[in-house]
């Protein structure tokens, strides 16, 4: 679970959204989901309130699979396997293709 962090720029490989980019919202690494920006929306209905007089229905990015999800390389423009090699005393993500290194 450590390829994929918060605010990762990341490109879904399977299902409906596949092919699409997005920033990694949370990582929730007990049950191995990754919600993106921007992807897997769901509607949710808000109950009536002061806020809402009406009540309304709001778009909200549900949780995805891990393994549905690869890092966007902005040089290969793709989603990329990654390598973590060690740099001095820091260990880095870096793409396997085109050595780009990922900050964080």
């Amino acid at each position: 679970m450590a390829r994929v962090k918060k605010n990762d720029i990341v490109m879904a490989m399977g299902g409906v959204d596949s092919g699409k980019t997005g920033k990694v919202l949370f990582v929730d690494k007990s049950k191995g989901r990754v919600a993106v920006e921007g992807l897997h929306l769901v509607k949710k209905t808000l109950r009536k309130s002061q806020d809402n007089p009406q009540g309304r229905i709001v778009e909200k990015e549900a949780s995805v699979f891990a393994a549905r999800l690869m890092l966007y390389c902005p040089q290969c423009k793709t989603g990329v396997r990654i390598n973590r090699v060690m740099e001095g005393d820091k260990r880095v993500r870096k793409c396997r293709s085109c050595r780009h290194a990922f900050e964080g």
